[in-house]
């Protein structure tokens, strides 16, 4: 079972769709105890970090999903739920976001000024992936397989072992992250067809908390 976790912000019925179309049983919910007691979740986002962590605390959901992150259900950040993963957005101001992995989160030209005027941001469309290690997120997928970004604003994560897969648009930035039971990554999966779904697959493969 994946639960996605609903909290008025994000794509949620396509990536619900896809993670039906590789035969995942899927709950959408907003309730906390069915967050923290999740076999496997699922934190989409879209738009501004702030609007997106704000909500989240408005609806009590920030403690269920600490929680559930603790007792190791698998978790998977999707765009900017991705970016909610990391300690501090700066999108607008200094916002504090969930803290579960160091870094921050800042725009494509803050982080690398010298970038080409010639790149548009946001960054938008196919871009491929190269994963630095193995994991079973990313296993089948290829050495540099094509996913879709839509996106302004990325990490910039501390520990660099948390780097997954990266992908190049003006720098390397990271484009999968990993830490023990907790992914994410910077691109739509759902929008990304046969590489998106892959990862879906995998993700919805990964072993779940045994029951106490």
């Amino acid at each position: 079972m994946v639960t996605i976790i609903d909290y008025g912000i994000g794509n949620l019925r396509s990536i619900e769709k896809a993670f039906g179309a590789v035969g995942a049983e899927v709950h959408r919910t907003d309730a906390p105890p069915d967050i923290a007691d999740a076999e496997r979740l699922v934190l989409p986002g879209v738009g501004a970090f702030r609007a997106c962590i704000d909500e989240i605390r408005a609806r009590d959901l920030e403690a269920p999903i600490h929680d559930a992150i603790e007792q190791g259900t698998p978790f998977l950040g999707v765009c900017v739920g991705m970016q909610l993963l990391f300690e501090t957005g700066y999108e607008k101001g200094e916002h504090e976001g969930l803290g579960v992995l160091p870094g921050a989160v800042a725009h494509f030209r803050e982080v690398d000024a010298a970038m080409p005027e010639g790149l548009s941001v946001p960054h938008m469309g196919w871009n491929a992936i190269h994963p630095t290690r193995s994991h079973p997120l990313v296993d089948g997928l290829g050495a540099a397989p094509h996913v879709y970004f839509v996106h302004s604003y990325h990490p910039v994560a501390e520990a660099p072992s948390d780097v997954l897969a990266t992908a190049t648009y003006g720098h390397p930035f990271p484009a999968v992250v990993q830490r023990k039971n907790v992914c994410g990554v910077q691109f739509h999966p759902e929008k990304s067809q046969a590489a998106g779904l892959g990862l879906l697959e995998n993700f919805a493969a990964l072993s779940a908390p045994a029951a106490p």
